[in-house]
């Protein structure tokens, strides 16, 4: 891998955030898979640790959290019937956490849905923020309300918004679009919410756009990650480069410009090196 040179990694690395898969830069590179492989998990812990350094001290009025779905391994069905017990194998969930205004992830959890990982999730996202109150929307996941009391008590406006589609607890369904939409419930828990502004759209559509650019998170395909570790390299990478180097159309700039994170547009250069 130290062999590269910098143009061949930033093409490789650019070929990752943009939805392909390792066999698939292979192809395209002409660089061995494994190479890929500890290219992107070198670059992962990296962006890792750049997150940790640089999101920090966030002003924000209003923060959007959501999880994403995905497996590593095998799925839970498998590693129940193979009596696979290890938190590493089988489902996992991307807690994500997004501004409504800047769009900017200022934090990020894997692990199973659990209790313990989403207060985990929400401790990390108060030591970033700075502001002393804003309003918090996530969806009806009950480990929510726990440690939402336990980390912010009411020092802020949490409310939950649980979205209700046609089909669901229909056991063995199986959907390749999604089911119809048949209503939202929005339930202020703590403080005084604004009612226009208890939604999960944008970090759902965020969510979106994590899936699209991360093709082991792609549905319906054999591109999954098979070690939990290159799953978070992947994420950190993903997260890193949506932050810093990703010009939101809406915004017209990116998200860590828009929270004056910084001050420019950075390069794949600048996100490699600067710590």
């Amino acid at each position: 891998m130290n062999t590269l040179k910098m143009d061949r990694r930033i093409q490789i690395l650019n070929a990752l955030v943009e939805g392909n898969s390792i066999r698939s830069v292979e192809q395209m590179s002409g660089i061995h898979r494994d190479t890929i492989m500890r290219l992107m998990v070198a670059t992962g812990q990296h962006c890792f640790n750049l997150l940790d350094q640089r999101i920090q001290h966030i002003q924000t009025k209003r923060i959007q959290v959501d999880e994403a779905w995905t497996y590593v391994g095998m799925k839970q069905k498998q590693a129940v019937r193979k009596a696979v017990r290890s938190p590493e194998i089988g489902d996992q969930y991307i807690f994500v956490a997004l501004d409504a205004d800047t769009k900017l992830i200022p934090s990020f959890w894997v692990g199973k849905r659990t209790a313990e990982n989403t207060l985990n999730f929400l401790k990390d996202l108060r030591w970033r923020i700075d502001t002393e109150r804003f309003q918090l929307t996530t969806d009806g996941f009950e480990s929510y309300r726990v440690a939402v009391d336990e980390v912010f008590g009411i020092d802020i406006d949490y409310s939950q918004l649980v979205k209700i589609y046609a089909g669901e607890g229909q056991v063995g369904l199986e959907r390749y679009s999604p089911s119809p939409f048949v209503a939202a419930i929005k339930t202020p828990i703590v403080g005084n919410p604004e009612d226009a502004h208890i939604s999960t759209s944008f970090v759902e559509r965020q969510n979106l756009t994590l899936r699209m650019s991360l093709r082991r998170l792609t549905r319906l395909t054999n591109a999954f990650s098979k070690k939990l570790a290159n799953l978070k390299a992947a994420l950190a990478l993903h997260f890193a480069h949506y932050n810093f180097v990703r010009v939101h159309r809406t915004l017209r700039v990116t998200p860590a410009m828009a929270a004056g994170i910084t001050d420019h547009v950075w390069g794949w250069k600048e996100l490699l090196f600067v710590r």
